[in-house]
């Protein structure tokens, strides 16, 4: 089985702050350029652990793009990504504070012109798995793109997972349209602001199983930070605390970390307790580190 990714590819600018921010002056920083973009990151970390992954996105036909396909394959991705003559390739300033928390701010480029053109027919097989990033359905450009891998994957009999993408564009954009395109997914993964969000619920079990009746969703699973995950049928509630972490260095890309931990414990049949640990440790994982990527 392979999981299809589609979604975003991004360059990440992270700017580690080395101390509180001082609003309208200097603060010292440690700059690098990493991978970045919800997607790439689920399928490099997929790809970390050994389990057959393509990604489909698309990027400009510069530098940054070379360089992040390069990477993905060096990576183990199966890398399907149009080239775009028009638009650079996605980049996004991400700022840590002193905290290890990050403030992102995204210029989406050759993203918002990923076209149903751009899905190999070939991915979209039955056995196959499709993992959908929300920013895809989230901007009018991509919109059409992330529908029609939704409908391929249906005919083709594929299994579907989608991340809702970020609390923010989901309020924008309409709780009730999102929730009618996601609706029949096998599996959505939110953290705990995008559920609440999607459902106006602030309990965490009570958004947990309100988003499994109004999305029609087989699961669903909740990051909740540093308070773990907890998954639900719509009956059943399985919780489990997130493994204590020493130093947070950089939260970026731990949900993309967690998804993909949670993607290859379930696609070894593991149960949703296993799935979570799993999971869970990945994403642990992920924040020891900077950068968004194994």
């Amino acid at each position: 089985m392979t999981i299809v990714v589609v979604g975003d590819l991004m360059v990440d600018v992270v700017a580690a702050a080395a101390a509180p921010l001082a609003h309208a002056s200097d603060t010292e920083a440690h700059v690098r350029w990493t991978g970045g973009g919800a997607a790439a990151n689920v399928a490099a970390w997929l790809a970390h652990q050994d389990v057959g992954v393509a990604l489909v996105a698309r990027a400009g036909d510069d530098v940054a793009g070379r360089g992040a396909v390069a990477e993905l394959r060096e990576a183990g991705v199966d890398v399907h990504v149009a080239t775009d003559d028009a638009r650079a390739t996605g980049t996004c300033v991400v700022v840590i504070g002193a905290d290890g928390e990050r403030t992102m701010l995204p210029d989406r480029g050759a993203n918002l012109a990923l076209a149903p053109d751009d899905l190999p027919a070939q991915l979209f097989a039955k056995g196959n798995h499709l993992h959908l990033s929300g920013y895809v359905l989230l901007h009018d450009g991509p919109r059409a793109a992330g529908l029609c891998a939704l409908d391929h994957a249906h005919e083709a009999g594929m299994t579907i997972s989608i991340d809702p993408a970020s609390a923010a564009p989901l309020r924008d954009c309409g709780v009730d349209r999102v929730l009618g395109w996601i609706a029949g997914a096998d599996v959505l993964l939110p953290n705990l602001d995008e559920a609440r969000v999607l459902t106006g619920l602030d309990d965490p079990e009570a958004a947990a199983r309100a988003l499994a009746a109004s999305a029609d969703a087989r699961e669903v699973v909740v990051t909740l930070g540093a308070g773990g995950a907890l998954w639900t049928d719509g009956q059943e509630v399985v919780r489990t605390a997130g493994p204590a972490v020493e130093t947070v260095v950089d939260t970026t890309g731990a949900g993309d970390a967690f998804a993909a931990g949670w993607l290859a414990a379930r696609r070894r049949r593991a149960s949703p307790q296993d799935a979570l640990t799993s999971a869970c440790t990945l994403g642990a994982r992920a924040v020891t580190r900077a950068g968004a990527r194994p």
